[in-house]
């Protein structure tokens, strides 16, 4: 399972590339919006900075909804770096978009998914990524079933019939949301800094290692 980093701020990005076991970053209008980045070729810009930071692959994410106007918007994107992987909504032009990049070897990262059925689509339609928001569906009470239920329905339909899509398992909320998806055999998992960086603590960690240090310097006395 690979880990991806969820965000725009370009120190978090670098910390994040630093640690080492983190291989690529996802962003959105919101996070972008965040760091205070607006306008078209600030937002390019921006993206070309994150580029610059990180050797893995960075999804970043078309505003529009119209199938000329998210292919234009993708190209526009994709030209920025090899890394990039155009992210598009599960809508009808989005599905018919990245059927579109798909024949063009144009990378897709396929969001906004909160079904099983969504992600087929997203798989029938040539997605290199399909994005399912963990936390959001925990959070709908409308929901029939859990994120990791439906995760593992995804996981179980894509092998039946061999495609390559990965599953990219976002809003993720808790150590284990992660644990689960590790255990299904998700592809990717993206998280906050805050989060992923919490992935290496524990109490016990601490206590072992201050217990460590102090006998260190009572031998060393």
């Amino acid at each position: 399972m690979i880990f991806f980093i969820d965000s725009a701020n370009l120190d978090e990005i670098k910390k994040a590339e630093d640690l080492g076991f983190i291989k690529g970053v996802t962003t959105n209008p919101s996070l972008i919006a965040k760091e205070s980045v607006s306008g078209k070729n600030s937002i390019l810009d921006h993206y070309q900075k994150i580029c610059k930071l990180v050797s893995g692959e960075i999804s970043a994410e078309v505003i529009s909804t119209k199938f000329k106007d998210i292919v234009k918007e993708g190209h526009q994107l994709a030209e920025i770096d090899k890394k990039i992987v155009v992210k598009i909504p599960i809508v009808g032009d989005g599905l018919k978009a990245i059927s579109y990049f798909s024949k063009k070897k144009i990378k897709t990262n396929c969001t906004l998914v909160f079904s099983a059925t969504q992600a087929l689509l997203a798989a029938k339609s040539g997605a290199t990524y399909v994005s399912l928001f963990m936390g959001r569906i925990d959070d709908w009470n409308k929901q029939p079933c859990s994120s990791v239920e439906i995760i593992s329905d995804i996981k179980t339909i894509l092998q039946n019939y061999h495609y390559s899509t990965k599953i990219l398992a976002a809003s993720i909320r808790s150590h284990k949301h992660i644990i689960e998806c590790a255990k299904i055999g998700t592809d990717v998992v993206t998280a906050s800094f805050t989060l992923l960086n919490s992935l290496i603590k524990h109490p016990l960690t601490d206590s072992g290692l201050k217990k460590f240090i102090d006998d260190y310097k009572i031998t060393k006395s």
